[in-house]
């Protein structure tokens, strides 16, 4: 299942960790949470690992996701933060490859 979430509109670009922290807090997760392996995951859900990415980097979360979700037992999650127009062309390259390999990802967005 391939779930999209639009927030609200973004009128200024802030840092990755800006929209990390605004998002996750909202779904009452916790932010940076550490795992065995010293790597970190943006946002622990109660249900999902999520990585929070610009939407170009849509391929390199991808790996973050499946990581975080073995390393968790949780849902692979991933929120793209999409600044303009033009990044849908990355959100619906990553809609296609995870519907195409049927990848357990649910992607979110937020402008």
């Amino acid at each position: 299942m391939v779930l999209v979430v639009a927030g609200g509109l973004c009128l200024a670009k802030q840092p990755e960790s800006h929209y990390q922290r605004k998002w996750c807090e909202a779904q009452h997760g916790r932010t940076e949470v550490r795992l065995p392996d010293r790597t970190r995951v943006d946002c622990i859900l109660d249900t999902h690992a999520v990585e929070v990415d610009f939407a170009r980097k849509w391929a390199e979360a991808i790996g973050q996701s499946l990581h975080y979700s073995r390393m968790t037992g949780k849902r692979a999650g991933i929120l793209l933060i999409m600044l303009s127009p033009k990044d849908q062309k990355h959100l619906d390259r990553l809609l296609n490859v995870v519907q195409h390999f049927n990848l357990p990802i649910d992607v979110f967005t937020i402008e």
